[in-house]
C-alpha cells in the first residue's frame, strides 16, 4: 500500500464522517501522555439527532460550533471526562468522539490516573478511560489541537489554568472567546496523522439511544484497545 505522505494533515473543516477514519492509527499527545487513535465516533451536529449540538448552541456545547482543530470536553454520566475533536466549517457543528486509543508515550502518568486495577490494554479503552489517561477536564474545553510534529513532553503541561470567563446568554460567543483565549490560558493538544493507510472498519455507534443505526464508529479490527465489538461488523439479520 501506498504511504501517507508526512506533510498530509487532516482538514478538520471537514464533516465529522469524514474525518473520523483520518484519525485512526495517528498519535494525539497531551503533556506527557500520548495515544495512538484505535477507535472514534463521528457526531454530525445539528443533522444527528445523538448529537449535543442537535438542538444548536447551548453553553455545553458551543465549542462543537467552530472554530475546527479545538477540543471539545463533556461530562459523561457525571462522572467521566470525554474528548471530542471538533470539526466541519467555522458555525456548522461537528465532532469526533475519541473512544478508545493505545497509550504510546507516558505509561506512568496514564497508569497513575487510571490507577493499578487497569489492564494495560484497557488504559485508553473507551472515551472515559481514554479522557481520564490523557488528563482530560472539563476546563479543557476549547483547547486547541495542531497538527505537524510532536514536541517533547517535557515542554508541555499537564494541567490547565483557569479557563475564561463565559456568557451563557450567547453561547456561541463564548466559545469564541474561550477559543481566542485558548493559547494564553490552556494547553495545547497535538496530532501527527499516521504515515501508513490503516485498515478500519465503520458499524453502528454504541453507549447511545438515538440515531444508533449509524454506521458512524470507526475503529482498527482486532486491535486490543477498542471498545467491544473490536472485530469486523457481523452482517445485519432481521428478525423473522
Amino acid at each position: 500500500m501506498a504511504s501517507v505522505p508526512d506533510q498530509v494533515l487532516v482538514d478538520f473543516d471537514q464533516p465529522a464522517d469524514v474525518v473520523a477514519p483520518q484519525l485512526l492509527g495517528g498519535i494525539l499527545r497531551l503533556g506527557h501522555v500520548a495515544v495512538r487513535i484505535t477507535e472514534v465516533e463521528a457526531y454530525l451536529g445539528e443533522s444527528d439527532p445523538a448529537s449535543h449540538a442537535f438542538k444548536g448552541p447551548t453553553p455545553r456545547c458551543a465549542t462543537m460550533f467552530g472554530p475546527s482543530s479545538h477540543l471539545y470536553v463533556y461530562a459523561s454520566y457525571g462522572i467521566h471526562r470525554a474528548g471530542n475533536l471538533v470539526c466541519s466549517p467555522d458555525g456548522h457543528a461537528g465532532g469526533v468522539l475519541l473512544r478508545g486509543g493505545e497509550v504510546v508515550a507516558g505509561y506512568n502518568v496514564a497508569r497513575r490516573r487510571r490507577g493499578p486495577k487497569a489492564l494495560d490494554a484497557a488504559l485508553a479503552r473507551g472515551p472515559g478511560n481514554l479522557g481520564q489517561a490523557m488528563g482530560f477536564d472539563l476546563e479543557l474545553n476549547g483547547a486547541e489541537v495542531r497538527q505537524g510534529e510532536i514536541p517533547d513532553s517535557s515542554a508541555q503541561s499537564d494541567s490547565a489554568t483557569a479557563p475564561a470567563p463565559s456568557d451563557s446568554s450567547n453561547p456561541v460567543g463564548s466559545a469564541e472567546r474561550a477559543v481566542s483565549s485558548a493559547a494564553v490560558s490552556l494547553p495545547v493538544l497535538y496530532f501527527r496523522r499516521a504515515t501508513e493507510p490503516v485498515e478500519f472498519v465503520a458499524g453502528k455507534r454504541i453507549g447511545i439511544s438515538k440515531n444508533v443505526e449509524a454506521p458512524l464508529r470507526f475503529w482498527i479490527p482486532g486491535d486490543p484497545t477498542v471498545s467491544t465489538p473490536r472485530g469486523r461488523p457481523r452482517p445485519f439479520k432481521p428478525q423473522v
